[in-house]
């Protein structure tokens, strides 16, 4: 009996499903398929073909680029072929990227085009483990004798019968897979994820939300997360999902509307400016049309509430929820592309329930996942017919969660890492007696949904010892439709302040609409309503943790200069050090 794994269930695929769409990818003439049949070969042949260049078993190798085929072929038959695949984030600088090939030791890495190449190029002379780059397919080719176009590297592959041997030793505690995570407080750990992990966690997953091969699945996030591996390569290989390969994160929506998936993942600030574009639509609607799409609102709100419970809404109910579903409900979903999504789920950072709420009004209920790449990806989840907005939700299926006495999340299951790469010491800070020490704080009420409350790590303690907890003052405050982002301060100060950032496209309609001229962080009507949401916010809390003083930066926060992550998470420690001047500002007399 075959182990089960993700490179034996994509080869089984391609034995199965024949020619059935695996992938598509957007072309001149539109969206072009390549089937689970060429699929497979094409796995078969880059793990041959690895085999071919010397990669022995357990040996990492690198990735670097975004979302394509080629990404996903060379991570299976990185696997397949008893090697570790490690994904690095597209976005990352020279030196993040000379820092993870070292630290893997990886001696094949496969870059995207002449951009990542060029990443590689100004820093071999520190990789000394390095021995072999391949570019993706169309990548413009190279004139060094390190580098493989992706064709040349397939016909290193020939002989596919090399991969044979090392598909039968694989077994389900193998290690599968690095990830490394996004390094919100330093350098990024090596997650070790086995076989049993991916294979166990995405046939979970699969039952859970019923997913098929029918299903069609927009891959856009970065691969180099376990989210999005879990959405692109893991599940499919489990379900035999169609997967479209996004042309980029500009096109999103473009491509939504094209491919209207049937299922989609995004992380908050996807979900949010999507709501910001829904919203802006609504505020042009006057008379009876805006009665019309707030009672839409109302009644939608009513039929996800009880659905969410697993039940139906009272008949009068149900006769209001079908006619809007022309008049208010497909429109909306429509413009998303979201109109065939039987489900959508948003992981990866907290959301506001506000958000939730909002397309739930639509008949667009997000089902919100929790977890983290030591447990391949899901803790808990808002299951359809069983979710409870403003939390994470209960257990995931055969995954044990409980409170420690300090209120840390433990989690224990077969979807638990095996540790982290050569660092001991960080495993045995996370893995004790068998449980995952998430790093969060959370509580379960009575009917087993849990609420997180903050990040061990990010609690502030101010000058009086007071503990707080920035998340959930931090998500009051982005639920105002003017601020992007808040970085609540205050570790050893006498009072808590914040740092906010604008939306640019509701901070111009916010001027406009006010016949406002210049920079909307200079704007005086602007910190007037900031500091009405600083109120709002405050009036729930106790006095030490209310929010004596703000500041508004004069751009947002981004990867490029190293405050956010690919995730888009907050580094909380590079924005302190860019913004001091701000911060301290704060707190002068």
């Amino acid at each position: 009996m075959l182990p089960d794994t993700i490179p034996h269930r994509v080869l089984t695929n391609a034995t199965r499903m024949g020619e059935a769409p695996a992938y598509h990818v957007r072309g001149p003439a539109g969206w072009q398929a390549t089937s689970w049949s060429v699929y497979g070969d094409e796995v078969r042949r880059a793990g041959a073909a690895l085999v071919a260049l010397g990669v022995e078993e357990r040996t990492p190798v690198c990735i670097l680029g975004a979302n394509r085929p080629e990404w996903v072929i060379f991570d299976v038959a990185a696997m397949a072929a008893g090697a570790v695949p490690a994904g690095i984030y597209a976005t990352s600088s020279p030196s993040e990227c000379e820092y993870i090939l070292n630290h893997s030791e990886a001696p094949v890495v496969l870059v995207e085009d002449g951009t990542q190449w060029a990443k590689i190029a100004s820093i071999r002379d520190q990789l000394p483990q390095l021995r072999q780059v391949v570019l993706m397919r169309g990548a413009e080719s190279v004139d060094d004798p390190m580098v493989l176009s992706w064709e040349e590297f397939l016909a290193r592959g020939k002989d596919a019968g090399a991969l044979d041997a090392r598909l039968d030793a694989l077994r389900p505690e193998s290690l599968g897979t690095f990830i490394y995570t996004s390094g919100t407080t330093g350098r990024p750990k090596a997650v070790m994820l086995t076989h049993d992990n991916l294979a166990w966690t995405a046939a979970r997953a699969a039952d859970l939300v019923g997913a098929t091969s029918a299903d069609r699945v927009l891959s856009y996030l970065p691969l180099s997360h376990i989210a999005e591996q879990m959405f692109t390569i893991h599940l499919p290989a489990v379900t035999g999902t169609a997967v479209y390969y996004a042309e980029s994160i500009e096109k999103l929506l473009e491509n939504l509307l094209e491919v209207r998936p049937t299922a989609f993942f995004g992380v908050p600030r996807v979900w949010e400016k999507f709501q910001a574009g829904v919203a802006a639509k609504l505020a042009e609607a006057t008379g009876p049309k805006a009665k019309l799409a707030q009672q839409a609102m109302t009644v939608g709100r009513q039929v996800i509430g009880r659905h969410n419970q697993g039940l139906e809404p009272a008949l009068t109910v149900q006769l209001q929820y079908k006619a809007f579903q022309k008049l208010v409900y497909q429109k909306v979903k429509a413009a998303l592309g979201l109109d065939q999504a039987r489900l959508c789920a948003s992981g990866a950072a907290p959301v506001a329930e506000e958000v939730l709420q909002f397309f739930a009004g639509f008949d667009l209920p997000i089902y919100e996942v929790y977890g983290q790449s030591e447990d391949s990806g899901p803790t808990t989840f808002n299951a359809p017919g069983r979710t409870r907005f403003g939390t994470v939700g209960p257990p995931f299926p055969g995954v044990e969660v409980k409170i420690a006495g300090d209120g840390e999340v433990l989690v224990r299951g077969r979807n638990v890492f095996a540790g982290y790469y050569k660092d001991q010491e960080a495993t045995d800070e996370a893995l004790q007696d068998g449980w995952l020490h998430s790093g969060d704080l959370g509580e379960f009420d009575a009917a087993g949904f849990l609420t997180l409350t903050g990040r061990k790590k990010d609690i502030i303690i101010t000058a009086g010892g007071k503990n707080v907890a920035p998340k959930l003052i931090e998500g009051g405050l982005k639920n105002h439709p003017l601020v992007s982002e808040a970085v609540l301060i205050g570790d050893r100060r006498k009072y808590l302040t914040v740092l906010l950032t604008l939306d640019p496209e509701a901070a111009a309609r916010f001027m406009a609409d006010r016949g406002l001229s210049g920079r909307p962080a200079d704007s005086d009507a602007v910190k007037v309503e900031m500091e009405k949401a600083i109120d709002a916010v405050n009036r729930d809390l106790a006095r030490v943790e209310q929010v004596k003083k703000f500041a508004i930066l004069s751009r947002e926060l981004s990867m490029a200069e190293g405050e956010l992550t690919p995730t888009l998470k907050v580094k909380r420690n590079v924005v302190h050090d860019h913004f001091a001047t701000e911060i301290e500002a704060l707190y002068g007399e």
